[in-house]
């Protein structure tokens, strides 16, 4: 067994994806074998943490939605609990390959946080109108901050390490894309190394989708919104340890 698999702790947010969840965590287990997948079931209505629980994942189930954000932040802090050195996290509507974790694994040996981009030279993904100028500038600004190039800084396919796991485990944001943005300015802030890799995207196979072409507007003044609030907020000190 592959001894960063068996430190590696799969996260996948849930919300209403009985339809995807069972293939995606197949596909896991086919390219990430040894991991441990937990799926948070984000109180979902359906029979998502069923169908996640009988394809061979651990489930946490969450009595309301929080966001991915909230989810997420049951990850980290179950990765803490139980020993694991890093947490990737994978969408459960089957958007994200399973077999590109391959690749940001192997970044965490020079960075804290990795993320897989999707504007990076890597299959046909594209996103189009006010959506994606808020991306491109969102990108912008983040590789400033990060002192990195990003091209796609509100990816939800990340990988972090040891110093990123307890970072987030006590600070993950739980605000609409906190998850994304502010964990950017939280962890440059903490001063820990982000980098990218370029990934292939796919279409997702069920569920409903989190965006759709009547929300592009409003998806631009949110993130900007977003991006204003986590730069404004006091500078903390995270106490992170070494690598």
């Amino acid at each position: 067994m592959d001894l960063t698999f068996a430190q590696t702790l799969i996260v996948m947010p849930a919300f209403n994806e009985e339809v995807s969840i069972e293939e995606v965590i197949r596909e896991v287990r086919v390219a990430l074998p040894g991991t441990t997948c937990l799926v948070v079931d984000d109180g979902s209505s359906d029979r998502t943490a069923a169908v996640a629980s009988g394809a061979g994942a651990l489930v946490a189930s969450l009595p309301f939605n929080l966001g991915v954000g909230g989810a997420m932040r049951v990850g980290f802090k179950y990765a803490l609990a139980h020993g694991f050195a890093n947490v990737v996290q994978i969408d459960s509507d089957g958007q994200h390959d399973p077999s590109s974790v391959r690749q940001l694994l192997k970044c965490l040996d020079s960075a804290d946080l990795v993320l897989g981009a999707r504007f990076a030279g890597e299959g046909d993904y594209d996103a189009r109108g006010p959506r994606r100028w808020a991306m491109r500038v969102l990108a912008t600004i983040l590789s400033k901050t990060t002192r990195t190039k990003l091209t796609d800084a509100t990816s939800g396919l990340r990988a972090s390490g040891p110093r990123a796991v307890r970072l987030f485990a006590e600070h993950y944001p739980a605000e609409y894309l906190g998850d994304t943005i502010e964990t950017l300015v939280i962890a440059a802030r903490a001063g820990l190394t982000v980098r990218q890799v370029p990934v292939a995207m796919r279409v997702r196979t069920g569920g409903v989708p989190s965006h759709n072409p009547f929300k592009s507007a409003a998806y631009l003044g949110r993130a900007s919104i977003a991006l204003i609030f986590a730069l404004v907020r006091p500078v903390s000190t995270f106490q992170v340890g070494t690598r």
